[in-house]
């Protein structure tokens, strides 16, 4: 009876550091991505929700403007050649606000981010970088390039986590 206790144990012990090491998984995004980030101006509730609704507006121009992109030289001409696009949004989305904006495509330092299981390094990227104000509240950010920008379910259960992390590694296979 001792053996089978002991043994159940290690049985136990193995499948939740099996467990645990799947949840964790990291999953490479490509060096070679291209990133969108907007800075908040501050943490405050109005600077959060303006973050909230310029981010809807970019991100559903971005969807529209990349969706059909099936390289990344292809992505980086139409962001390139739609900057002055992205500004008009912002000058729309900020026009009664006091502080200003601005827009930069180029490399920039980004947080590590986990989500749904999966871990983004840290690090310097190529992006598209919205800085509201003084950019100093909570970012938000995605990749545009391979599209991972999809819209975050909101139900976090682990069977979703599963297949968030295969989505995640198609859209890498496909596109590099």
């Amino acid at each position: 009876m001792k053996k089978f206790i002991i043994l159940l144990f290690a049985l136990l012990m193995i499948l939740m550091t099996f467990y645990k090491s799947n949840r964790n998984e990291t999953v490479k995004i490509p060096d070679s991505a291209i990133r969108f980030r907007i800075l908040a101006n501050s943490n405050s509730p109005r600077d959060q929700k303006i973050k909230q609704d310029i981010k809807d507006k970019m991100q559903e121009e971005l969807y529209n403007l990349l969706k059909s992109t099936e390289n990344i030289n292809e992505a980086r001409t139409l962001i390139k050649n739609n900057i002055d696009s992205f500004d008009n949004i912002l000058n729309n989305e900020m026009k009664d606000i006091e502080y200003s904006y601005t827009i930069d495509y180029g490399m920039h330092e980004f947080p590590e981010k986990t989500y749904k299981g999966i871990t983004y390094d840290a690090g310097y990227y190529e992006s598209l970088l919205v800085t509201l104000g003084e950019g100093k509240g909570d970012n938000w950010w995605c990749v545009l390039f391979p599209p991972l920008c999809i819209l975050e379910a909101e139900d976090e259960d682990e069977a979703n986590d599963v297949q968030y992390k295969s989505f995640i590694k198609e859209l890498i296979k496909k596109y590099f």
